[in-house]
């Protein structure tokens, strides 16, 4: 699979193949479900800055849900902020 020629594309595009759905979790859309990429496309969309994305979405929905408290929210989330800024992303 390291014929790029072939990739759709939506490729690796996080709001495209796991975009957020109306329940505020992310879903894989039903056309992703048949296509030989579907793998390595999700893998390349929740990577570096998608993953990070992921992962404060789950720390949030963590935080409402009361399975984390206060001050462990805060020390992942500045740990995520961090690695935005490392890899040159930008921090709300």
């Amino acid at each position: 699979m390291n014929d790029f020629s072939d990739r759709p594309q939506c490729f690796g595009i996080l709001g495209q193949v796991f975009p957020v759905g109306g329940d505020g979790l992310r879903h894989s859309p039903e056309e992703c479900m048949a296509c030989s990429h579907k793998t390595e496309c999700l893998k390349t969309a929740v990577s570096e800055d998608g993953g990070l994305q992921v992962a404060e979405e789950k720390l949030d929905r963590a935080w409402q849900a009361r399975r984390i408290g206060f001050f462990q929210r805060w020390a992942r989330k500045k740990s995520i902020h961090r690695q935005k800024k490392d890899q040159g992303g930008k921090t709300p």
